[in-house]
Order: C-alpha cells, then sequence, then structure tokens
C-alpha cells in the first residue's frame, strides 16, 4: 500500500460524496514543488464542506470521513487514519486561506494519479500566517528565486491581509 492507494481511496470518498472537495497541503504538498519538508509523519488533506453550508453553523466533525474509511479497511491512529497503509490527517479550513488554497488546488501527476495540492502560492501563504518555526524554514525555501509566480504571492497575501507580515519576513532574512 502506498500514498498513491490512499489517493485513490479519498478520490473514491469524494465521488462517493462525502467530502466535497480535498487537496493536500502542509509538508507533503510542499514536495510536489521540489521544497524539502520538515520531519513529517503524515500527510494533511484538507477537505471542503457542502457549499450550500452557512459558516459557522456546520459542525465540522470528521465522522463521516473516519466511518467511510474505516468501512474501507483504514485504522485510527490517534489524530490520524492509517489509509492504505499511510498516516492522514483529514483537517477542515480553518478560515478563508485554506478555504481559498482548497478552491485553487493544482492537480499534479503523482504515478498514474493526478492530486490535488495547495498551489505553491497558497502553501508560502498559509506557512506565513501560521509562523512557526518549521513554517518559516519552508517559507524561506518557497522564497528562493523561482518558485512562486511573485505576482500571485503577493495578490494572495493582499486578499489575506498577510503584506506587512511577509515584509517583516523579508527583513527578517535579509537580502537574498
Amino acid at each position: 500500500m502506498s500514498l498513491i492507494d490512499a489517493i485513490r481511496m479519498i478520490d473514491q470518498m469524494q465521488a462517493d460524496g462525502v467530502i466535497d472537495r480535498y487537496a493536500i497541503g502542509g509538508a507533503v504538498g510542499a514536495t510536489f514543488y521540489d521544497v524539502e519538508p520538515a520531519e513529517t509523519i503524515d500527510v494533511d488533506v484538507f477537505f471542503a464542506l457542502e457549499a450550500n453550508v452557512e459558516p459557522g453553523t456546520f459542525d465540522t466533525s470528521i465522522l463521516p470521513i473516519y466511518s467511510y474509511l474505516k468501512g474501507r479497511g483504514a485504522e485510527v491512529d490517534n489524530e490520524y487514519l492509517r489509509v492504505a497503509g499511510q498516516l492522514v490527517q483529514f483537517l477542515p479550513p480553518s478560515g478563508p486561506l485554506v478555504e481559498e488554497a482548497i478552491r485553487e488546488a493544482n492537480r499534479l501527476p503523482f504515478g498514474d494519479v493526478k492530486v490535488p495540492v495547495f498551489s505553491a502560492e497558497h502553501l508560502a501563504a498559509i506557512a506565513l500566517d501560521l509562523g512557526r518555526p518549521k513554517d518559516r524554514i519552508r517559507l524561506a525555501q518557497f522564497a528562493a528565486p523561482g518558485v512562486l509566480d511573485s505576482a500571485r504571492f503577493l495578490n494572495i497575501l493582499e486578499r489575506h491581509s498577510l503584506v506587512e507580515k511577509w515584509n517583516e519576513f523579508r527583513r527578517a532574512i535579509g537580502p537574498r
């Protein structure tokens, strides 16, 4: 079993209507853009809630996801599900930036499947927003020349009020 098998199972779960959309983010998502991940043990799968659900009125419980996947052989392992042998953490969107990242995910080739993955620009913006030490390392890697589409990245930062945070980060890391 492998990540590809886990993706196939998640794709089937989406086709069966358990989740609306999903995308891979976090450290595993960064690897799709040749960014070395911080140490990670799981795949972060962000899932969209149904479009007709009013914000703040939906129980973001992931019980339907757990029930569906457990019925197909997945096992609970602390806050993760072991799907096709792969530790997966299912995460609802934490706010508008992550909702947008799910909506605008790129479908990238991985083996014989296409995987929805947050764009490099969204991954960098999310890392900036979170600001944990591992996120700052990832953000510095994304800031290397040729990784991000600068105009798109700045547009995302402007929409999500992160420009000042970005300027502070750039001052902290110095000229490149």
